[in-house]
């Protein structure tokens, strides 16, 4: 692996280009606990670099997706259909983006990222949703690296669905937040 001898501002680059849109299935999270396995005292601060570079590019994805993505989705599905997912998304779409950003697992993320661009999802939101996300997710791999060194990946297969319970209770608590807030808006008479 090329990055390693790159170190922590290998992951930047890694964690840009792979939510930017230029698939790199496990490269941040292997790159990560290599890291965190090889250098325990750096282990923190490649998760804070692989979350920073994960938001940059997602925010250029969302962007990009802001500025002419709703026209281009649109084009893909039937008006009735586009208001349903449109009124979805505003709902519920930021759990769309924060389940797969916290996931240990690899589940798709560009799409649910474009969709809150295309459909004017507000940014702050997005990118407190993301970087929170992307927090946890990384902050528990640099954690295992350094705990189990490379056998990080073999501990969660076998304990998969602790680890997919905990995301899951992460994602239902985080939803819960969200939706809190938003009323809390919404009764403010913000708009959301």
């Amino acid at each position: 692996m090329a990055l390693l001898g790159w170190g922590p501002q290998g992951l930047l680059l890694l964690g840009f280009l792979d939510s930017a849109g230029i698939p790199i299935v496990g490269g941040v999270d292997a790159l990560l606990v290599a890291i965190a396995a090889e250098e325990p005292e750096k282990a923190y601060w490649a998760a804070c670099l692989a979350t920073l570079g994960s938001l940059a590019g997602s925010l250029l994805l969302f962007w990009i997706a802001r500025k002419g993505g709703e026209v281009l989705l649109m084009k893909h599905v039937t008006s009735r259909t586009g208001a349903r997912l449109h009124l979805w998304f505003q709902r519920y779409g930021l759990i769309t983006v924060f389940i797969p950003a916290i996931s240990p697992f690899p589940l798709p993320m560009k799409i649910p990222v474009f969709c809150a661009g295309a459909l004017q999802v507000r940014a702050a939101y997005f990118t407190m949703v993301v970087l929170t996300a992307r927090a946890i997710r990384y902050g528990a791999l640099a954690y295992l690296g350094r705990r189990y060194g490379h056998q990080a990946f073999t501990y969660i297969k076998a304990h998969g669905w602790q680890v997919g319970l905990l995301a899951l209770t992460i994602a239902i608590a985080a939803a819960a937040a969200l939706r809190l807030f938003q009323r809390h808006e919404a009764a403010l008479g913000k708009p959301e």
